[in-house]
């Protein structure tokens, strides 16, 4: 019985060092990436300024008019265009008409990536502003 006693009364300890360290390890990480992630801010229209009653109606008013529909198509002044087209055509656009801002026609049920290769191809074309319009799906 003396035995039994014995092996009971002894406590197991847990080494927490390791589990540690890789805390600190991570947290370590987190300080140091936390600072180099960018984040893209958009700019929300006030309500306040507008009846809520009224709904707003947009018009096509600019030469650079890019639709996307729910099947993820991009169009760019009414003809279908892949991805290096349209950022070649928004080169060009730019190139003639420096002061217009792209009109991004956005079906609500197509995918977010797409509206994100559209944001950086005006981007790269050297636009700085997209209106963006959600289309009702």
């Amino acid at each position: 019985m003396s035995a039994l006693k014995g092996d009971s009364s002894e406590e197991t300890h847990i080494n927490l060092t390791p589990l540690i360290d890789v805390v600190f390890v991570v947290l370590i990480m987190f300080i140091i990436i936390a600072p180099m992630l960018e984040l893209d801010r958009v700019q929300l229209a006030s309500s306040a300024q507008r009846d809520t009653k009224e709904m707003a109606i947009v018009q096509e008013n600019s030469p650079v008019a890019i639709h996307v529909h729910e099947d993820n198509s991009i169009w760019l002044n009414n003809r279908i265009v892949s991805e290096k087209e349209l950022i070649l055509m928004l080169k060009e656009a730019k190139r003639l008409y420096p002061q217009k801002v792209p009109q991004l026609f956005h079906d609500k049920k197509a995918q977010f990536g797409t509206y994100q290769t559209v944001k950086n191809a005006v981007e790269t074309a050297g636009f700085e502003q997209l209106d963006v319009i959600l289309q009702p799906g």
